[in-house]
């Protein structure tokens, strides 16, 4: 029975009773049980730094080297990142605007000028992009300063395009690392 365990699910069925369940328990996110109702962001509760000083025994920040994960493209592929817009809130999106990037929709693909002519591109046009795990039928190619061989989209928006598959150390989902093929619609 769904209410025979520590937590009855029925009451999560709603986003605004999921954001009240993450603000009494995880630590810092008090804020965000009100979210849905007063559409003001918040910060973190401790997060924020106006000071250099940190939570450490010296109090300074401790960075840590990473290593460079091995390069898994094939020819012609592309390295997808997965993005969030200026008007949204982990997967909550409230604006299709993206104020931080200049675009109007998330129906994009951000891609090197070079990447989008060596496969034949203009900006503006319309693009199928694949993964090992699907695709998206008729996606906009827009021009943008981002590297060559790198490509990015909207998340949620992009999920079908991201494998199930989790980094050992950290256990997140590859969503800055995912091969894609660009082809014109």
């Amino acid at each position: 029975m769904p209410g025979d365990g520590p937590i009855d699910f029925r009451e999560l069925r709603g986003h605004e009773a999921v954001r009240q369940a993450i603000a009494r328990v995880v630590p810092g996110y008090g804020r965000a049980g009100d979210i849905g109702r007063s559409k003001r962001e918040f910060h973190v509760e401790g997060r924020v730094r106006h000071e250099p000083s940190f939570p450490t025994s010296a109090g300074k920040a401790r960075f840590l080297p990473v290593t460079t994960p091995p390069d898994i493209l094939e020819p012609g592929q592309l390295r997808l990142m997965t993005i969030r817009s200026e008007g949204q809130f982990n997967t909550v999106v409230y604006e299709e605007e993206d104020l931080y990037r200049g675009q109007t929709s998330r129906d994009v693909i951000l891609m090197h000028t070079l990447d989008m002519r060596a496969r034949g591109l203009n900006n503006g046009d319309r693009a199928v992009v694949t993964s090992e795990t699907g695709q998206m039928m008729d996606v906009r190619v827009v021009s943008y300063r981002i590297a060559r061989g790198c490509a990015a989209m909207y998340y949620p928006e992009s999920n079908v395009l991201i494998p199930r598959t989790v980094d050992g150390r950290s256990g997140t989902p590859a969503f800055k690392n995912v091969p894609v093929t660009v082809t014109p619609r």
